[in-house]
């Protein structure tokens, strides 16, 4: 079976990936996202979130490129684009309180870049970007609403200091497209990714997750 390998510590993005039948296995990049963003001050919203998901998966591919005999490395960065600014993880209460009082009541776009790199043998053959937009309708939560969800420390980690699928959810109003990408990686778009490698998503899927007679298609009827 080919390896999935996913260049992130994000909890969600595994979740996301393993109730969608891939165990992946985690490889942490350790890119300085500042870095990078300070390094690119003329790059839009999209080609910004799409470099850092490059660097993150080319570096996961320097550190272990050479022990995959078939493998996929896939990369991804968040960033919220909302009022004319675009955010990324609070990392500080302080920083993560003042975009939830720009937020409150707004919308925004939440911008996930995606790099998928085909590894063959110890080799780079191949590689796949692109980035999905989800539009996002926040609520206004209360004084005492907010401080608690400060001070639950999840807004600090989490691009535009908000998540989908945790408390931040309950102060979520609507969401214009793919979910899966608020959470961190879009499943749609991976799924396409992979399809302009010729690969097909299925055959990452866990272990028995295919009956036989299915497997036994012929794949490029699939």
């Amino acid at each position: 079976m080919t390896d999935f390998i996913l260049a992130s510590a994000s909890p969600a993005r595994l979740a996301v990936l393993a109730a969608a039948g891939i165990d992946a296995t985690v490889h942490v990049s350790g890119v300085d996202e500042d870095a990078i963003t300070l390094a690119h001050p003329q790059a839009t919203p999209a080609e910004l979130v799409t470099l850092l998901a490059v660097a993150k998966a080319e570096a996961v591919f320097e550190t272990i490129g050479a022990d995959i005999t078939d493998g996929v490395i896939v990369g991804c960065d968040s960033m919220l684009h909302i009022r004319g600014d675009l955010v990324g993880k609070p990392k500080t209460v302080e920083r993560a309180r003042a975009q939830w009082h720009k937020m409150s009541g707004h919308s925004g776009d939440l911008l996930t870049g995606h790099a998928v790199l085909q590894v063959t043998d110890g080799e780079l053959v191949a590689r796949a970007t692109g980035t999905e937009v989800t539009g996002l309708r926040f609520g206004t939560p209360t004084a005492v609403e907010l401080e608690a969800y400060l001070a639950s420390g999840e807004p600090l980690e989490v691009a535009g200091s908000c998540t989908l699928d945790g408390l931040g959810g309950w102060f979520i109003d609507g969401v214009d497209g793919d979910p899966s990408s608020v959470i961190g990686i879009s499943l749609p778009l991976t799924r396409r990714l992979l399809a302009d490698l010729r690969l097909t998503v299925t055959d990452f899927w866990r272990a028995g997750t295919v009956p036989p007679t299915a497997s036994a298609i012929d794949p490029k009827d699939r």
